[in-house]
C-alpha cells in the first residue's frame, strides 16, 4: 500500500494517490490531472477510483477530466446529485482496491454530501481517514457552503456535530488524518500548518472536538468568526456539480504569445482585463495602463476569485518569463477559464513598441514618516479586519477596508483626494492600487513594506485592547 500527499500551497489543497496491488484511488484531485495519469503509469498501476470529498468551493477539480482519461467511477457521497454519471455511495459502503478498502462514512455538516473515506488496511485494521472538509488538523469545515439548501447555517453545524462525534471520534487514536487544506485555506479559521496528522492527537487539541462539548457550544464556536465566503466559492462549487471544459482545451487557449499590437486589439475588441502577475515592485516601475497586478508569487488563486467577479472575464497576462503557462493553469484551478493569450516580451515588448505605460508611486516608511507628521494626509489600511483590530495606525485620516471587499467600497473614498495606501508587507497594497487607479483613482501611493516596516518605525500604533467587564 502506497499514500503519497500532493499538496499544493496556493489552494492550501492536499489531494491524494493511494495504490494498492495495481489499482489507484485519487482522492479530491486538482483539474491539472495528467500528473495523475503519468504517476500510475510509472507505477505499471490503472486509477480505478476517483474519490470526492464533497462539492469542494474553493477550487475546481479535476474529477471530471481524469474520468474521461481513465475510465476511473466518480464516487461522492449520499445525496450528491450532479450533471456527469457518478456513483454516489451509500453510507458504509466498500469500495475494494487491490489488497485493501475504502469504506465511506457519511459525514454531514460542511456540506450536506460531506464525506470521509476510511482506509482498511490489507488487515482491515483502520489506518487512516481522508476527511475532507469535515475535519483538519486545528480546526473543522465551515458549515456555510451547501448548495442551493433551504437549511441554514446553524442546521449544517448541528449536522457536522454529530458527524464528528458518531463517525469520526470513535474511530481509533492511532487512525492517521489526511484532510483537503491547511493553513491558509478560507475553508475553516484555525488550521494547522501541518498537513498530516492522527486522530489522537485532534482529540486533545481541537476545540469541536472537546467530549464534553454540547451542541449549543459548539455551534457557536464554529460560527464564531466566518467571514463571508469569497465570492467565486458558489460558482466554483456548480463547476463541479455541473462539469466544466477540459483543461487542456483551457490551456491551449490561454498559452497563446500575443505581440503587443495583438495584445492591444484583443483587450479592447474582447474588453478583456488586463491581469499583470508580476512582483508588485516590477509593477509600480511600469504597467499598461488600466491593469491589474495580483501577483503570481502571493496568494494568487484565492484572490483572483475574490476580486475578478465574472469566472467569464476574457483575460490577457502580463507574465515573468516562463511562467505562461503556469498562470494559465492557477487561473483555471478557480474556474477563470477565459484567458486569450499573454504578451510576448512583456512589457519590454511593450515599451519597444512605443506603447504608453504607468506608474504608482512608492514610498519607504522613512518618507511616509515624513509625510504624515508634516501633512494632513489620508491613509488607507487595507489588511482584514483581524489585522485591523489588532494593530493600526493612530490618526484621525486612518481608514480602512479590508481588499477582500474593494469593489463594494469604492464609494467609501473620494477621488480628489490622496491617499497613502498600505498592507502587511506591500503585496495588497498594490494589488489594491491597481484596482482604484484603474477605476479613475490617480492620487495614490504605495507604502513600502507596509504595516511590518510601519510599526518598527516611530509612527503612533494603537493595539487592540479587549474590553472588561467589573
Amino acid at each position: 500500500m502506497r499514500i503519497e500527499q500532493i499538496y499544493t500551497g496556493c489552494l492550501a489543497q492536499g489531494a491524494y494517490y493511494i495504490e494498492s496491488d495495481g489499482e489507484v484511488a485519487i482522492i479530491d484531485p486538482l483539474r491539472e490531472t495528467q500528473q495523475y495519469v503519468d504517476k500510475a503509469a510509472k507505477e505499471n498501476a490503472k486509477i480505478k477510483y476517483i474519490f470526492e470529498t464533497h462539492f469542494h468551493a474553493d477550487f475546481v477539480s479535476g474529477h471530471v477530466d481524469l474520468a474521461k482519461k481513465t475510465g476511473a467511477t466518480i464516487i461522492f457521497g449520499p445525496g450528491a446529485e450532479t450533471t456527469y454519471n457518478i456513483h454516489s455511495a451509500k453510507d458504509n459502503e466498500v469500495f475494494k482496491l487491490g489488497n485493501v478498502s475504502i469504506k465511506v462514512l457519511h459525514t454531514p455538516g460542511h456540506t450536506l454530501e460531506s464525506s470521509t473515506y476510511l482506509l482498511l488496511d490489507e488487515n482491515r485494521k483502520e489506518h487512516a481517514i481522508f476527511s475532507g472538509d469535515t475535519l483538519f488538523l486545528g480546526d473543522v469545515g465551515r458549515p456555510d457552503l451547501a448548495i442551493k439548501s433551504n437549511l441554514t447555517k446553524e442546521d449544517l453545524a448541528s449536522m457536522l456535530f454529530d458527524s464528528l462525534r458518531n463517525k469520526i471520534m470513535p474511530l481509533p487514536d492511532d487512525v492517521i488524518v489526511y484532510p483537503a487544506h491547511g493553513a491558509g485555506s478560507a475553508c475553516g479559521k484555525n488550521l494547522s500548518k501541518e498537513t498530516i496528522g492522527v486522530l489522537g492527537d485532534q482529540k486533545k487539541t481541537n476545540y469541536a472536538l472537546r467530549p464534553d462539548m454540547t451542541r449549543d457550544e459548539f455551534i457557536k464556536e464554529v460560527l464564531d468568526g466566518i467571514a463571508p465566503p469569497p465570492q467565486y466559492f458558489a460558482k466554483n462549487a456548480m463547476m463541479n456539480k455541473s462539469g466544466y471544459d477540459a483543461f487542456e482545451t483551457v490551456l491551449k487557449k490561454g498559452d497563446n504569445p500575443l505581440t503587443p499590437e495583438a495584445f492591444e486589439a484583443i483587450a479592447n475588441q474582447e474588453d478583456a482585463l488586463v491581469l499583470d502577475v508580476r512582483h508588485e515592485k516590477d509593477f509600480v516601475k511600469s504597467h499598461i495602463p488600466n491593469s491589474i497586478f495580483i501577483g503570481i508569487h502571493g496568494g494568487f488563486a484565492p484572490w483572483v476569485g475574490a476580486l475578478i467577479t465574472d469566472l467569464k472575464q476574457p483575460i490577457l497576462l502580463i507574465t515573468p518569463e516562463g511562467k505562461e503557462k503556469e498562470t494559465v493553469t492557477r487561473l483555471s484551478r478557480v474556474g477563470y477559464d477565459n484567458t486569450l493569450g499573454y504578451l510576448e516580451g512583456g512589457i519590454a515588448a511593450w515599451k519597444a513598441a512605443g506603447k504608453d505605460i504607468e506608474t504608482i508611486e512608492s514610498i519607504s516608511v522613512d518618507d511616509f514618516s515624513k509625510h504624515f507628521k508634516n501633512e494632513n494626509i489620508n491613509i488607507l489600511d487595507v489588511r482584514k479586519d483581524g489585522e485591523y483590530k489588532s494593530e493600526h495606525l493612530e490618526g484621525e485620516n486612518v481608514q480602512h477596508f479590508a481588499l477582500d471587499y474593494i469593489n463594494d467600497n469604492m464609494n467609501a473614498i473620494d477621488k480628489d483626494k490622496n491617499y497613502y495606501i498600505h498592507c502587511a508587507g506591500g503585496y495588497r497594497s498594490v494589488i489594491a492600487a491597481s484596482i482604484l487607479k484603474a477605476r479613475g483613482f490617480n492620487n495614490l501611493v504605495d507604502i513600502a513594506g507596509g504595516f511590518g516596516a510601519i510599526k518598527n518605525s516611530d509612527l503612533p500604533t494603537t493595539d487592540f485592547v479587549c474590553p472588561t467587564t467589573l
